[in-house]
């Protein structure tokens, strides 16, 4: 199944203008499984940025119960659920998981090229995501440290004006 998905034989791996796209494929067997990959890759700073999940599981958890357990801690994570039979309807998918574009349904049996332009396309909206978050995030450090600048020298101000008003 892998193998037809994301061969990375040179005929078959998809590039871009700088090169071959690379990527890891794992893969879990049941739900508790994928869970403790995604904690894992999380805690060794080597988060996964797209999972394709199956309604259908071995006996537990199945894919939706399996997503939601996965967004609890690591909500930005794309996801593709991959059916032929699904025992949930959109109403029932968006009921349990909310609405967010972070879900794509896909329908078996599906191209391998499709499955190969969503894992870029999901992967590279994923990486802008987090840059984006970083980017942020250093914006919101600089203006704190401003902040703490510019009240700092508002209190010598301030200390300096009650200075000369009892002199």
């Amino acid at each position: 199944f892998e193998e037809a998905l994301f061969s990375k034989s040179s005929d078959n791996a998809p590039s871009l203008k700088h090169g071959p796209i690379n990527y890891r494929l794992d893969h879990a067997y049941h739900a508790l499984e994928a869970i403790e990959m995604v904690d894992l890759a999380e805690e060794q700073n080597d988060q996964y940025s797209l999972i394709f999940m199956d309604v259908r599981m071995p006996p537990g958890m199945d894919g939706i119960q399996t997503i939601q357990k996965i967004w609890e801690k690591h909500p930005d994570i794309e996801m593709v659920i991959c059916t032929a039979h699904s025992d949930y309807n959109w109403d029932q998918i968006i009921e349990k998981l909310g609405f967010t574009d972070h879900l794509l349904i896909l329908k078996k049996p599906f191209d391998s090229v499709a499955v190969k332009q969503f894992a870029l396309t999901l992967t590279t909206k994923w990486q802008l995501q987090k840059t984006n978050q970083a980017y942020t995030s250093s914006l919101e450090e600089k203006v704190k440290e401003r902040t703490s600048e510019v009240q700092q020298s508002l209190d010598k101000l301030k200390a300096a004006q009650d200075q000369l008003i009892q002199s």
